[in-house]
């Protein structure tokens, strides 16, 4: 952990202030004076904001420093899960290179956590969880990262990836995902249940994929309702996704909205622009938590994204037709507090004793950040510098 005072900076876009860090947690917040021993910026007047959070992403599946991936593929999820899972190796896709690029990428751009879904299944096993958690462990100061066990190709339908998940379970992966339990296993009780039965056997959270739309999602997250009430899961199951929650029928998504805030379930949005999302101001309304991610960046399912949750806010921001200040701020909430509220991440924020994790922000105000599309000038991890004007410490592979 790092000592660093850092001068003039503007703590959640207020008045100016200093922030004296004392082994990687703020000590102290006013006008202070260099000390013997301990390192000073200038922050320069700029924001002070608590780390980003990328709290949905696929950080071993990007192309990102390779060559141009050409994709003519029919653009069916069925049909994009099995050919990155059959080509991977031709490709090139090292799972701990890509991942390397991909989290740095993030924290130059103010990512100080990562919740990454990593693929299983039985044709690679372990080896690309093996390969992130690599990474995990060469960029600890840098950025931290959970990893969840994501059965992409499957779970009932692919024999053996049941006990993939309950070997990477014990071996390091905090969080059980899961994908479309209609949709791609085609058997939503057999599904459901396996990862309520793993999840309760670890002790861990579930952060399922949902892309079904329409009834058949809402009939999926009825069936999560079901087993998470059961098994006393309230707090500890997100839902990414959830395009059903997007469909046009107001009082249907109102009643799935209601039961998803009894139970405390978290919705994870991309903002993606070619589906139906959720309305992140009707679930703001209704007190769920939301967080969000850049899911997966150009990779083999598609040319599109950035390591960057800021642009990622902006995209959630433009896809649930934001314009006024209040509305861009919340937009910077979803992507950081709103993450850290997800992941149940302690000592988080701008407080006394909070963990020093955060980045400066370019811009007048939270709103003006947003829109404005300028590299974060600082930002800190455990009080230590780890990037500069988008650029981190440690140069990408």
């Amino acid at each position: 952990m790092h000592d660093l005072l850092l001068k003039n900076v503007r703590p959640l876009g207020g008045a100016t202030t200093d922030i004296l860090i004392r082994d990687g947690r703020i000590a102290q917040t006013g006008s202070l004076a260099a000390q013997p021993g301990i390192a000073v910026e200038d922050g320069g007047n700029a924001i002070a904001w608590p780390g980003l959070i990328d709290a949905h992403t696929h950080i071993d599946k990007t192309t990102w420093g390779m060559g141009w991936h050409e994709n003519n593929r029919e653009a069916t999820l069925r049909s994009r899960i099995d050919f990155e899972r059959e080509n991977r190796l031709a490709i090139g896709l090292d799972p701990h290179r890509q991942s390397m690029r991909h989290a740095i990428g993030l924290a130059a751009h103010g990512a100080t956590h990562i919740r990454s879904h990593v693929d299983i299944d039985t044709t690679h096993g372990l080896r690309l969880v093996e390969g992130v958690q690599e990474t995990r462990e060469k960029l600890k100061g840098i950025i931290d990262i959970e990893i969840v066990a994501f059965p992409q190709s499957g779970v009932v339908c692919m024999p053996g990836t049941v006990e993939l998940l309950d070997e990477a379970l014990s071996n390091g992966c905090e969080v059980l995902g899961g994908l479309d339990p209609c949709g791609i296993d085609r058997d939503p009780k057999g599904q459901l249940d396996v990862l309520f039965q793993l999840a309760l056997k670890h002790g861990v959270d579930i952060d399922i994929h949902l892309h079904e739309a329409g009834e058949l999602g809402a009939f999926s997250m009825e069936l999560i309702f079901e087993r998470v009430r059961a098994n006393g899961m309230q707090g500890h199951f997100a839902i990414s996704h959830a395009f059903c929650l997007g469909m046009n029928d107001y009082l249907r998504v109102g009643k799935l909205m209601e039961q998803i805030a009894e139970l405390d379930i978290a919705i994870l949005t991309t903002g993606a622009p070619s589906a139906t999302v959720p309305s992140v101001k009707r679930l703001k309304e209704h007190g769920i938590r939301i967080g969000a991610g850049c899911d997966g960046i150009r990779d083999t399912w598609g040319p599109w994204g950035q390591p960057d949750m800021i642009d990622r806010a902006r995209i959630i921001g433009m896809k649930n037709g934001v314009r006024s200040d209040d509305d861009l701020k919340f937009m910077l909430e979803i992507v950081s507090q709103g993450g850290a509220e997800v992941m149940h991440l302690d000592g988080y924020g701008l407080d006394i004793g909070d963990h020093a994790d955060f980045t400066l922000l370019a811009g007048e105000t939270p709103a003006n950040a947003v829109v404005e599309i300028t590299p974060p000038p600082l930002v800190v991890k455990g009080g230590q510098v780890v990037a500069r004007n988008g650029v981190c410490i440690i140069e990408m592979p």
